[in-house]
């Protein structure tokens, strides 16, 4: 692969990143903040790419302008004006290597090619979301206490996300969320128990990093609990808690009420599901 291999595969890794960033294609990725620093690095990466073909055309077009002639097909060679005093004795004579270094510089293997293939991969395929089997599979992450909650409304249903109600039922005792009616979305899991979970992923910074927040279920489900399957949860608060398997971390119970089908949000990793 030589250096207009090598510019044009930076070029494609800048395209890939813009194309990325602009659609909705980065939130398999990243979160949804550091939209405009990948836009700025597919922009960096892809101007890098321009200006260095331009300054390879340009150093070329210089070697042309100023490169010696080539001599004539008949051009006789030049003279040996070596008199026969000057030469070594053909004894004295190093005798040439049967096989005389190569000293031309020996091209990259045609695997390097390869590096092309996840670029391709970033455009033409969107990956999954972390689902319910990384879920069950990491221990929940809930926030550190907060020094304080919003108010929530006076009446009517409490619309939360499940990071919320977990975080108010956990460490808030549910003392804003006893007696009120309570909806929640997310995606089902299913421990190795068949416990069913109502989960949402957070994001640190990227998907590699995504760590669940879990609500422990109870009451009425539907009969057949199908993971990764998007619902929306109508039920109230339960003083009720369990841990989790993985790291011990606290998990609420909700009593369901009622259950219905949702279909799955544009960020799967957002937190803020407007439903």
């Amino acid at each position: 692969m030589n250096r207009h291999a090598q510019t044009v595969v930076l070029l494609l890794t800048g395209g890939a990143l813009l194309h990325a960033g602009s659609t909705d294609l980065y939130l398999r990725y990243v979160k949804a903040g550091l939209q405009p620093l990948l836009i700025g690095a597919g922009v960096v990466l892809t101007a890098a790419a321009v200006a260095t073909l331009w300054y390879e055309r340009r150093a070329t077009r210089g070697r042309q302008e100023n490169g010696a002639p080539a001599p004539e097909p008949n051009q006789a060679p030049a003279p040996d004006h070596t008199t026969e005093s000057d030469r070594a004795p053909e004894t004295d004579r190093t005798p040439e290597p049967d096989h005389a270094p190569d000293r031309h510089a020996h091209r990259e293997p045609r695997v390097a090619w390869l590096l092309v293939l996840p670029l391709l991969a970033l455009v033409l395929v969107a990956p999954p979301a972390a689902g319910s089997y990384t879920a069950m599979r990491t221990g929940s992450a809930l926030q550190e206490q907060p020094w304080g909650y919003p108010k929530l409304p006076a009446d009517g249903p409490l619309k939360l996300t499940v990071a919320d109600y977990a975080g108010r039922a956990v460490y808030d005792k549910g003392r804003a969320l006893a007696g009120r009616q309570i909806k929640v979305a997310g995606f089902l899991a299913l421990d190795g128990h068949g416990a069913p979970y109502l989960v949402r992923m957070a994001l640190n910074c990227c998907a590699a990093d995504a760590q669940p927040v879990k609500i422990a279920l109870s009451g009425e489900l539907p009969p057949v609990l199908q993971p990764d399957s998007w619902i929306e949860v109508t039920g109230t608060y339960s003083p009720k808690r369990t841990k989790d398997p993985v790291n011990g971390t606290a998990v609420p119970y909700l009593s369901v009420a009622s259950t219905r089908p949702v279909k799955a949000p544009q960020d799967p990793y957002d937190e803020a599901w407007n439903g």
